[in-house]
């Protein structure tokens, strides 16, 4: 396994509670390390994401799971070529391999990815260090919390208006900055229709370039655009690109989609990729999925992983009996 967030640990869970010797190799770095608070995660809305981790790594554990603190360098077959057919024929010494940053190799049956993506914020001054606490991305996640408040919409693509959209159902103060909404050509993709019902709904649109966020430590007091103008703002949501930690993937050429988040690793509804023994689930293939979804998705993993494990393990049986 590698990854330890929401994800990783539903996946190892699974194998754990199946009787599978199961490692966590994890970088100690969670996507959201730097919110406080989770919610929309039924029984456990507010939980702090790394309580949630670390209790999530002690139920692990209680199964026999094992975690190690390591970066992972490469992925790679071990015996040569290895065809959709081997794992569920049961091909013997069927394995891979898991090189670490220190150089170390790791042997295993199947190998379960989770390791999310690295968000990369747009360049403007004052935004950074608040993201998580008043620089915010996700409505559902944050909205109650900023319910009422000056909101505002820092548009990075034209994926801005659908969350500017959705603000305003928390708030009737929304400045939506829109010098972010073009395509790939520069071309700007606010057309006169969208533009007449945000305005409507009492949107303020703003065509200026933002140039900085100000406020004071973690808290967000206006916004400043390229004219000079400030705007009064208490909380601000934005986008950014998504970039899937998969690098290590670069030796297995697993097959890839196009997504509106980008190009990710492609995998079956079992959470099962292009190789035949390697899953992959949570943000690192389903870059906008909440903790929910990407618990679910681990827990999915683990158990697609046993099941082709314990497949293999009869096969193995049989052709040892022949």
């Amino acid at each position: 396994m590698i990854g330890g967030g929401a994800a990783g640990l539903s996946a190892a869970q699974a194998l754990g509670r199946s009787l599978r010797r199961t490692l966590v190799i994890d970088g100690g770095a969670p996507r959201n390390r730097f919110a406080s608070h989770m919610h929309n995660v039924l029984g456990l809305d507010g939980t702090p994401p790394l309580e949630l981790v670390a209790r999530g790594r002690a139920e692990a554990e209680t199964y026999g799971v094992e975690f190690r603190q390591a970066d992972v360098r490469g992925v790679r077959d071990t015996k040569g070529e290895t065809s959709s057919a081997s794992l569920e024929a049961g091909s013997p010494g069927g394995s891979m391999s898991v090189e670490l940053g220190s150089g170390e190799v790791l042997q295993t049956r199947a190998l379960i990815v989770a390791t999310g993506v690295t968000d990369v914020l747009p360049e403007i001054p004052g935004l950074a260090e608040r993201w998580g606490t008043s620089v915010l991305h996700c409505p559902y996640c944050h909205g109650w919390e900023v319910r009422g408040r000056r909101i505002a919409v820092i548009t990075t693509s034209p994926l801005g208006m659908h969350q500017a959209k959705l603000l305003r159902q928390w708030s009737d103060d929304v400045t939506v900055f829109t010098a972010g909404l073009v395509d790939a050509r520069g071309d700007s993709v606010l057309d006169a229709d969208t533009e007449r019902g945000m305005r409507a709904r009492g949107v303020r649109l703003v065509s200026a370039p933002v140039v900085e966020v100000v406020g004071s430590g973690a808290d967000v007091s206006g916004v400043r655009t390229a004219d000079g103008r400030e705007f009064e703002i208490d909380a601000v949501f934005t986008g950014f690109a998504m970039v899937p930690q998969d690098q290590f993937l670069s030796g297995v050429a697993l097959d890839r989609s196009e997504t509106p988040m980008g190009l990710t690793v492609s995998v079956d509804p079992m959470q099962r990729t292009s190789h035949p023994r390697i899953w992959a689930a949570g943000n690192v293939v389903s870059a906008a999925a909440s903790v929910p979804l990407v618990m679910g998705a681990g827990n999915m993993a683990g158990a697609a992983a046993n099941a082709a494990l314990v497949d293999e393990d009869y096969a193995l049986a049989a052709a040892g009996a022949n």
